[in-house]
């Protein structure tokens, strides 16, 4: 079983602002500081045309799982999480945002419209995600995609916050 949803949430930094940030090496090591201390930044590719391609890996050892999902997965757990954000023309960016856990266990794709809004940015991101462990999958669904409803206004502050100080 998969589920969809999308969250919307307008940024007081602009497209350009926030694009040029997520081309910025210095941008995404202080976000994954801030986060999880298990995640490394794999790489950053910025192409000539604006295109920016990110990818990270996190490794959660058992003991960091849910008692649940400890006991479905048999060693560690590898997500691999890559981004990319493409220039569309009209001051607007589209994203293309993928995660997928180790041994098929699950994964996402969503794909993410930046655009002009006010003094600022909207951006809205539409998930789908499948999450293919028994009996808890839809319930582990259903607590991510909760989890992400909160986690991207926190990312909006993080990021709005790091342009802030770094302009």
């Amino acid at each position: 079983m998969s589920r969809s949803f999308e969250v919307l949430t307008e940024w007081p930094a602009s497209v350009e602002q926030i694009h040029a940030a997520f081309g910025r090496e210095d941008y995404w090591l202080a976000r994954i500081a801030a986060g999880d201390a298990t995640t490394t930044l794999d790489s950053l590719i910025v192409d000539a045309d604006g295109t920016v391609a990110v990818r990270a890996s996190q490794h959660l050892g058992r003991q960091l799982l849910p008692g649940l999902v400890a006991k479905v997965v048999p060693g560690e757990l590898k997500i691999l999480h890559s981004e990319t954000w493409r220039p569309v023309g009209d001051r607007q960016v589209r994203g293309q945002v993928s995660v997928s856990a180790s041994g098929g266990l699950g994964s996402s794709r969503a794909e993410v419209w930046l655009a002009p809004a006010g003094n600022g940015s909207q951006l809205r991101f539409a998930v789908r995600l499948e999450v293919k462990i028994p009996l808890v999958g839809g319930k582990l669904e259903k607590s991510i995609g909760a989890g992400l409803a909160e986690n991207i206004p926190a990312l909006q502050r993080f990021t709005t916050k790091w342009i802030t100080e770094h302009a």
